[in-house]
Order: C-alpha cells, then structure tokens, then sequence
C-alpha cells in the first residue's frame, strides 16, 4: 500500500487541488482503489469527494484530523491532505506515515520565504532525514513569463531534493474542484497543457526515487 502526502505549513499553497488531483490520477488512470485522507479540520479534500458524481470511480474519504486512518486492506494508494501550521512534533507524526512527501510552493515572495523555513525544518525530521521518506517540490499556480516565477524556480532548484515540475495558474482546477474531478478525468482538448505539466510529477512519482 503506497501511501502519498501533500505537505507544507503554508496554508493556501494549493495542498487540497494536488491531493485530489492525484486521487484522480490513481482511480481513473491506473484503475486504483484509493483513499483520500483529509488531515485538515476545513475539510476541503472531503468536501471536493462530496461534490463527485457516482458515474466516476469511486474514492473512499476520511476525515483524518478526527478519526483514525484505517483502510480497506485491499487499498492500493492512501493520498494524504495534510493540515497547514504543522510544526515540531505534529509534523513528525505526520512525515512518519508517508513514504512519499510533494511540497507545493506558490510564486510570491512570503511563500518562498516560509518554504524556506518549513523545508529545512522537514528535510531534518525522522523519516525524512533517516532517507524512508522521499520529498519533491512543486512549482504551483504559476505564471511563467514573471519575474517572480523566476525568483521561485531559481529557489526550487537551489535545493538538495527534487524540483520534479511547475504547474501553471487556470480555471481548470477550480471546475474540476467544482464538479469533485480531476483534470484527468476531464475532456483532454481541455486540459492537454495541464496534462503536460503533470507528466513529470507521475513519472517521479512512479520511478524508484519517490520511493525508500
């Protein structure tokens, strides 16, 4: 059983539409079950597995920030919404049920600064730090030809763990949000340079080095 988190003490990086995302990925592409756990009290990750239509394939949900993250034995991949302001010992509870970590990070100068922070802080925490728990980084809502983007992807690939793609600013997430999709699960004509983008995250993903 894989078992994936969305991670960052930031809130507002984009945490929930990358879970949900990938949750989609996993059940529609590869014929997976899997379980969206929602650590965070807003419950937004749920909220979005409300709003999904039962001709989809269906996801199993847990509200994690309250009950106890117990999975059908026969659960192929756990996706982990993780809460934001997590820090000491919360977020070594945390880091210590994946064995695979994404840390979404927006284009501003606030956000790159506390992913600054929170990454040193992860990146020296139990499973992390032991190597049985691999991170990657990802540029989000992103608007390439900027001057701050540039700031940003100068940042990600300063650093000593994986900087694995950059996932554009558009209204396709907000609809697939909307309607509890994902963009894989959307009509490719529309989504095809979202697609695009995903494609290096998948393949780290499925690659031997997203995994101890």
């Amino acid at each position: 059983m894989r078992h994936i988190m969305v991670l960052n003490a930031k809130g507002g990086c984009g945490k929930t539409t990358i879970a949900t995302n990938l949750a989609s990925y996993y059940t529609w592409e590869l014929e997976q079950k899997v379980v969206l756990a929602d650590f965070d009290p807003q419950g937004s990750s749920l909220a979005w597995l409300k709003a999904r239509d039962e001709i989809w394939p269906e996801i199993g949900g847990i509200a994690a920030w309250k009950d106890s993250l117990r999975v059908p034995n026969d659960t192929d991949v756990v996706i982990m919404d993780a809460p934001a302001r997590v820090h000491g010992k919360e977020l070594t509870a945390l880091v210590r049920r994946a064995e695979t970590i994404i840390v979404p990070v927006l284009p501003s100068p606030i956000d790159i600064r506390a992913a600054a922070d929170f990454l040193k802080d992860l990146l020296t925490t139990g499973k992390v730090s032991r190597k049985e728990t691999k991170v990657a980084v990802v540029a989000n809502r992103v608007r390439e030809n900027t001057l701050i983007y540039h700031t940003l992807e100068a940042f990600l690939q300063s650093l000593k763990i994986p900087f694995v793609t950059t996932l554009r600013d558009t209204q396709n997430y907000i609809r697939a949000e909307e309607r509890g999709v994902g963009i894989f699960e959307m009509a490719p004509s529309m989504v095809w340079q979202d697609l695009e983008q995903w494609e290096p995250l998948i393949r780290w993903l499925r690659s031997k080095r997203s995994q101890p």
